[in-house]
């Protein structure tokens, strides 16, 4: 067999079978996957660059009789009904019987199931097409959202939708971390649509999940879910505004769990290291998506103290003593203050006290400060006061090819 000359010839050839399919889900799963490997290669807008390929190949192959062809196209058109020419294209003279199955389903269920700490959710919903023997078997669509970073982390379309369902509930039943319940259809779509807008956007692919092989196919049936309009998350300047900050620390400090790590009454000479520590906690929450500073568990705190704080926080001795007391006591307070069984609280502390050796090892090495957090911490070092204009351009005179080199 020659080689393709085009994307489009290397299409075509991979879906030369497509009409031997047993049914349009068989099919749309086809057609997602080959369009898989176009969102993947895409360094941005990945949605974009997918409608521009279907409209591309629409455009090429429009006057190509052959049954895989056509029927291929009537694949692309149902899977990404906006590209343009989308809406022209007609079943071909010998497609499969199964054809006029393609994007006939309806909605037959909606959930959401995640763990109590609020790192993840999972959405679930489920399809059946008119036609259960052309169209095939009814099927679930499952994103799971990371609340951490912001985005759609993975999707899959998978069966028997009934099989899917009952695994994810006994798993919840059995594991008093996580929780489980129907959710609206709209608010699934609102949610997984703007998580999945992020995911579009960047460089590199989260994971070896199915996202990319079952992107299409998964958008296609959010599409068929109640649209609620969703405005667009801008962040906020200050997203935890000074008297929340102060409220929230003052309650810290009067509860049991800074008394427990002894830090309602530090001495003196600790209160700016006290005071230094929480604002961190609450600069740290600020980058998150929810910036939700009550919000912790073990993923948050392994965020917060062996990546974030090193690459955004200069810590002389007495702060990067203090920090690891300051996480486990507003931690313990946090999952207080949510309710949290007494387990998850536990499990958030052991974790966080298993990662003080190694925050400690990485403040010792300096190895994840990033190049301007390292300036700082040399400047302060060498007694440079950052205030003093003069002695601070003295210093950055004498670093000058120093600092050149660490940052390229």
């Amino acid at each position: 067999m020659a080689a393709p000359r085009t994307p489009y010839d290397a299409v075509l050839a991979a879906a030369r079978d497509v009409t031997k399919l047993d049914c349009a889900l068989d099919a749309e799963l086809l057609g997602a996957a080959l369009l898989g490997s176009v969102y993947a290669i895409a360094d941005h807008d990945r949605a974009g660059a997918v409608r521009e390929f279907v409209g591309g190949f629409l455009g090429a192959t429009a006057r190509r009789r052959a049954a895989a062809t056509t029927t291929i196209r009537k694949v692309f058109a149902s899977l990404v009904p906006d590209a343009p020419g989308a809406d022209a294209v007609r079943a071909g003279a010998h497609a499969p019987s199964w054809s006029a199955q393609l994007g006939r389903v309806r909605p037959t269920g909606s959930y959401a199931y995640g763990d109590i700490y609020g790192d993840q959710t999972s959405y679930l919903a489920t399809f059946a097409y008119e036609d259960s023997e052309a169209g095939g078997p009814e099927h679930a669509v499952v994103a799971l959202i990371d609340h951490n970073i912001g985005i759609t982390k993975d999707a899959f379309v998978g069966g028997p939708a009934e099989l899917i369902l009952d695994r994810i509930r006994e798993m919840c039943a059995a594991d008093e971390f996580t929780w489980f319940r129907e959710e609206d259809p709209a608010r699934l779509r609102a949610e997984v649509s703007r998580h999945l807008s992020v995911t579009d956007e960047l460089r590199e692919l989260p994971g070896r999940g199915a996202l990319a092989t079952d992107r299409a196919l998964v958008g296609a049936r959010l599409a068929l879910l109640p649209d609620t309009p969703v405005a667009p998350v801008e962040k906020a300047a200050d997203p935890i505004p000074a008297e929340q900050r102060t409220a929230l620390v003052r309650e810290f400090l009067a509860s049991p769990a800074a008394m427990r790590f002894r830090l309602h009454d530090v001495p003196e000479a600790d209160l700016a290291s006290l005071h230094f520590c929480l604002s961190l906690v609450f600069d740290h929450a600020a980058s998150l998506p929810d910036a939700d500073p009550m919000r912790w568990s073990p993923a948050v705190a392994e965020l917060f103290l062996l990546d974030w704080v090193h690459r955004r926080a200069v810590l002389d001795m007495d702060d990067a003593a203090m920090l690891p007391r300051v996480v486990r006591a507003w931690a313990a307070h946090a999952s207080r203050q949510r309710g949290l069984p007494e387990p998850a609280a536990q499990q958030t502390d052991a974790a966080i006290e298993h990662m003080i050796p190694e925050f400690a090892r990485l403040y010792a090495t300096g190895e994840r400060r990033s190049p301007t957090t390292a300036a700082i911490t040399r400047l302060l070092s060498d007694g440079v006061d950052p205030q003093d204009p003069e002695a601070l351009g003295a210093w950055i005179e004498a670093n000058r090819q120093r600092l050149f080199d660490e940052s390229n």
